[in-house]
């Protein structure tokens, strides 16, 4: 059997914990369900000519698409394959992350397999159930994350994924998609599943659903810190009087002075 990216590794979003658990029938597919309500992915499906910058240096290219050439790179794991089983003179159908660069907002994407089980894997182990190259959606891309911008009028959309850590104990790291597409009102802060198609080199929403709120924990005092009182601008006792609002009643008798009587015969 030769080598294969059939069996998809896990995109760097996925916690690899839930995806052991994902059943092998859901394996056979370049993107399988999803493993959990609010599982964060992006992931999508490409088919192209991948042509690198350098015959010697593959890691660094484009793929030429229907619509026009999208800047690439190979994952470490993909390029062995690339390199001793791969045509890259004939149109490929590649599993890739897509990414929005910060600066100018423009699509890019990292390529991680290859979907060609009819030429790359074992024939005996072939079903019905697994799609060919030529059964799956070219442009094809599947986005879940927390909505942490829209703009109805331009219908921009900002989804912020996280990626689960790679070793025990390392915080989650996060990047950020930009797609075109209208929400419901008042999305930001909401996880949602998007189905997107690429054209024209941009993610265009197909269809949304809503998974629900994505609160945020609230920052308290630092330990040992005195209660605030907003009035005064300064620290009051827990319990204590605050002081009557300024101009009222008491507050100006308490600030009336009081006249000093007067001393009685033989005193100071």
């Amino acid at each position: 059997m030769s080598e294969s990216t059939h069996h998809l590794p896990s995109p760097p979003e996925e916690d690899p914990k839930e995806e052991q658990r994902i059943s092998q029938k859901l394996r056979q597919h370049p993107i399988p369900p999803a493993s959990h309500p609010r599982q964060y992915r992006a992931i999508g499906i490409v088919r192209g000519k991948y042509t690198p910058e350098d015959p010697e240096q593959i890691s660094k290219g484009a793929i030429a698409t229907a619509d026009g050439d999208i800047e690439a790179v190979l994952l470490g794991r993909v390029i062995s394959l690339i390199k001793n089983h791969i045509d890259l003179d004939q149109e490929h159908v590649w599993v890739v992350y897509p990414r929005t660069r910060q600066d100018d907002n423009h699509l890019h994407l990292q390529i991680l397999g290859i979907w060609e089980p009819e030429t790359l894997d074992d024939p005996e182990v072939l079903t019905e159930e697994i799609p060919t190259s030529e059964q799956v959606e070219d442009g094809y891309f599947s986005i879940r994350g927390q909505v942490v911008f829209y703009e109805a009028e331009s219908k921009k959309v900002v989804v912020k994924i996280r990626q689960s850590p790679k070793k025990e104990g390392e915080k989650p790291k996060f990047f950020k998609i930009q797609l075109i597409g209208a929400l419901p009102e008042r999305p930001v802060n909401h996880f949602y599943d998007l189905r997107a198609k690429l054209l024209d080199n941009v993610l265009m929403i197909q269809t949304c659903e809503d998974i629900g709120y994505v609160g945020s924990r609230r920052k308290g005092g630092k330990p040992g810190q005195k209660p605030f009182d907003r009035d005064k601008g300064k620290p009051t006792r827990p319990g204590g009087d605050r002081p009557s609002p300024s101009g009222s009643h008491d507050a100006t008798a308490r600030a009336k002075p009081v006249p000093r009587p007067k001393p009685k015969d033989g005193e100071g």
